[in-house]
């Protein structure tokens, strides 16, 4: 059965990006769009956003009381694809699309803008729509006013609801001041409703109107329902498991694809691994001509990542004395200032094993991916994690600790057939040693090195099979209908 899906986030390629949604919310509606599903993306006009189609004006009651006129652009994506940018330049014509630290102070205004002026566009469209799907707190909203303001509208009241948690950490909360500007009346302030703590949450809106939650792999939705990763959230969570889903976040495999990447000094596949060296060789061109490379003996380990505790940094930081040791490593990313030193004071004392680049560059990343041998990904907690199913996907082995979709997409290797990477359990820096030890003992018997690779690059990471497990979700919550 074909599904009439209404989309609505705060971010999307190719019109805005801050981080891993938008890559998911310029992904997940085009491969829905291939499997004959209608989906209407409804994200927000930033400064800067480039959109390209039929504009026209829509009414948006509210919020507190007013009708803002407010125009849309369309633009047609792909077959079955739309986008629908919402346009108020001063709720979304800023410098950033969240501001910077705590964020721009109307925050719940401008995405409860959103997600209100979304349902108006259904109300007042000649389509019909038959799952509305939020993303994260911004959107959360959205499934709080389809089950309240708009439970008994003739159009919008049979649409079941799902509501997608892409990282628990971010929850939205502010004072309960705004419930008035929101038009939220004080009924919602109570422990099954938006009250958090003595203030509101618009994540909390998501996951207690929703029909349906998903997160975006299997293991991290089991972990969020724990103290230790549920971030206040695990009771509320684990009262609805029933309705709580993992599913696995995909990856583009048009653009991050060696048989084709232009940013690759020569493509290879299975039959021509040979030619990452090539890669190497380009990689320490460009990062540090002094840095050696020894393809028997130093395995090249790549790290493109924010430097932050939650990605693992602090466990790095207390091997760094043996790192030299190791390989050589090629390092791009930003984050927090003792980590950057870190890599920076390698790269100074030992130039010839460390190339370091502080910033994004997205052909370097490609380029990283491409040279390296291993990849490394530590992370205290990965609600899915993107880089290991690149590094799989060009032959590059991760090393990854278990937990999240890193738990999920790499299976370790254990001297036996079917292992993608190495992955260790408890979160400390002699774990984390121990599982790179056994990377370079396999790194130095070529023949099962190179089926430990050609194992990972057959891994279907494709949104395609992302698309078919939400359609799946989206039959299943028809079937049932709305939560009363």
């Amino acid at each position: 059965m074909s599904v009439s899906v209404l989309m609505v986030g705060s971010e999307a390629i190719p019109f805005s990006k801050t981080g891993g949604l938008a890559d998911v919310l310029g992904a997940l509606p085009l491969a829905l769009g291939r499997l004959g599903h209608r989906v209407t993306l409804v994200v927000p006009r930033y400064r800067g956003s480039q959109a390209h189609g039929p504009t026209r004006f829509i009414n948006v009651p509210g919020l507190a009381g007013a009708v803002a006129e407010t125009r849309v652009t369309e633009q047609q994506l792909a077959e079955n694809v739309k986008a629908v940018l919402i346009e108020r330049p001063e709720l979304y014509g800023r410098e950033s699309i969240y501001g910077d630290g705590a964020g721009y102070p109307d925050n719940p205004r401008r995405f409860g803008f959103l997600c209100k002026a979304a349902l108006e566009y259904a109300a007042q469209s000649a389509d019909s729509f038959d799952v509305l799907h939020t993303h994260d707190w911004q959107g959360g909203l959205a499934s709080a006013y389809l089950r309240t303001a708009y439970a008994t509208h003739p159009k919008l009241g049979r649409m079941a609801s799902v509501f997608t948690i892409h990282n628990l950490a971010y929850q939205g909360v502010f004072s309960t001041d705004w419930l008035e500007t929101l038009e939220l009346g004080p009924e919602v302030m109570s422990v099954g409703g938006l009250e958090y703590w003595g203030q509101i949450s618009l994540l909390k809106a998501g996951i207690v109107y929703a029909d349906v939650i998903t997160t975006v792999s299997p293991t991290y939705a089991k972990e969020i329902q724990t103290p230790e990763y549920g971030a206040g959230f695990d009771g509320l969570l684990s009262e609805r498991a029933e309705r709580l889903h993992g599913i696995l976040n995909g990856i583009d495999v048009d653009r991050w694809d060696p048989r084709r990447d232009p940013y690759l000094p020569e493509p290879y596949d299975e039959r021509s691994l040979e030619k990452k060296e090539a890669a190497k060789r380009s990689l320490f061109e460009i990062l540090g001509p002094q840095t050696s490379v020894d393809r028997v003996e130093r395995p090249v380990v790549g790290v493109v990542s924010r430097m932050v505790d939650q990605k693992g940094f602090d466990l790095v930081a207390q091997l760094a004395p043996r790192l030299p040791a190791f390989g050589s490593f090629a390092v791009l990313g930003t984050g927090d200032t003792r980590y950057e030193t870190l890599w920076r004071d390698l790269a100074a004392a030992h130039p010839r094993q460390f190339a370091v680049k502080i910033g994004f560059d997205e052909p370097l990343a490609h380029l990283i991916e491409g040279a390296a041998d291993m990849f490394l990904m530590p992370s205290r907690y990965e609600p899915c994690g993107l880089n290991q199913m690149y590094s799989m996907r060009y032959g590059t082995v991760p090393i990854v600790r278990a937990t999240g979709g890193l738990r999920d997409t790499v299976r370790d290797y254990n001297d036996a057939p079917g292992g993608t990477g190495f992955s260790f359990g408890p979160y400390s820096a002699a774990a984390l040693s121990a599982a790179m030890d056994r990377a370079r003992g396999v790194f130095a018997k070529p023949q099962q090195w190179k089926e430990l690779q050609l194992e990972g690059m057959r891994q279907d990471f494709s949104w395609d099979r992302s698309a078919r497990e939400y359609v799946k979700l989206y039959n299943g919550v028809l079937k049932s209908g709305p939560q009363s």
